[in-house]
């Protein structure tokens, strides 16, 4: 990765792609060269809180400029693609931050399912799953209509994600534990794996802040999972169908069920359970027989790097 010290008359851009998690930044050049990244904590102001979605995105920008000698001034293009931003209130309030924290800036704050599905497909029809802390479904026709399908958070909203499997795990536990449920390998590894030496300091902990919580025990269930503990497969499963439910909703919205079409998973829980994988492509394969599993081509938050070059472009020449 180059680090060293740039011509202050360049013009450089950044991408962002936050989440409920953790936050990704790309800094590149005009040219597309990818010349940083970092990672930082979640910028979902949801989730988060504005506070702490503010401070992650100056941290994260700070470690790419500070790896690259350049101040702020020099950026020329922001896009943020973030968690919670399909909400018009949240995407300016973001917005204005940016805008602020970098005065020759053009800033576009949009929500990290755009990013992905620019990642994915570019401007071309496609879908993208994204499952991580929250989980949803996002598509584009070949006439630009968008559908979307989950991603509304957690109370009434992303099944399959990541806090979704955490939570339906610790419920697995008590059952168990009650003698209502099937034993479990969760049960032993559980409080362990929180760290917690009893279940109020568990409950407590949950109701402080469930989202430092239920997404932390996935990785637990991936890893059980894999190793065929009956009850993890069966959480992981019923979320593998949950999942595609959403993409299945989203090509019926778009009339593209029964066409050839790329479907891109991205997120946190993807690449961490082989059972989860295959479920998940199994899952697929019934609601979208004809579509076929593609890689993204960037990371997001590249891709939304790249959004910022054509943002800056368009805001000069209309200038």
């Amino acid at each position: 990765m180059p680090e060293t010290n740039p011509s202050r008359a360049a013009a450089y851009y950044l991408g962002f792609d936050g989440g409920g998690t953790k936050t990704d930044c790309f800094l590149i050049d005009a040219e597309s060269n990818v010349l940083a990244h970092a990672t930082a904590g979640p910028s979902n102001p949801i989730r988060a809180g504005y506070a702490k979605a503010w401070f992650t995105l100056s941290d994260a920008a700070d470690l790419v400029l500070e790896r690259c000698h350049l101040k702020s001034s020099d950026i020329r293009g922001i896009c943020a693609g973030i968690g919670g931003a399909g909400r018009d209130a949240v995407a300016r309030r973001i917005a204005v931050f940016l805008e602020r924290g970098f005065p020759e800036a053009a800033v576009m704050v949009t929500t990290d399912l755009e990013i992905t599905l620019q990642a994915a497909v570019g401007d071309g029809e496609g879908v993208i799953l994204v499952v991580g802390t929250g989980s949803a479904a996002y598509g584009r026709d070949a006439e630009g209509h968008i559908a979307r399908a989950g991603g509304r958070g957690p109370w009434f909203s992303d099944e399959g994600s990541g806090f979704d499997i955490g939570r339906r795990a610790l419920a697995a536990v008590v059952r168990a534990e009650e003698k209502r449920g099937t034993a479990t390998a969760l049960s032993q590894k559980m409080l362990h794996w929180l760290g917690c030496k009893d279940w109020s300091r568990v409950l407590d902990w949950v109701v402080k802040n469930p989202d430092d919580v239920f997404p932390r025990i996935f990785p637990l269930v991936a890893d059980l999972g894999d190793q065929g503990d009956a009850v993890a497969c069966e959480i992981l499963s019923g979320a593998a169908e949950s999942l595609a439910e959403l993409v299945s909703s989203v090509l019926r919205k778009l009339g593209m069920q029964d066409r050839e079409v790329p479907v891109a998973k991205s997120g946190g829980t993807i690449g961490r359970s082989k059972f989860f994988d295959g479920a998940i492509e199994s899952g697929l394969a019934k609601v979208a027989p004809r579509a076929s599993l593609v890689p993204l081509l960037v990371k997001p938050a590249e891709a939304a790097a790249r959004m910022a070059i054509r943002l800056a472009r368009r805001k000069a020449h209309a200038g």
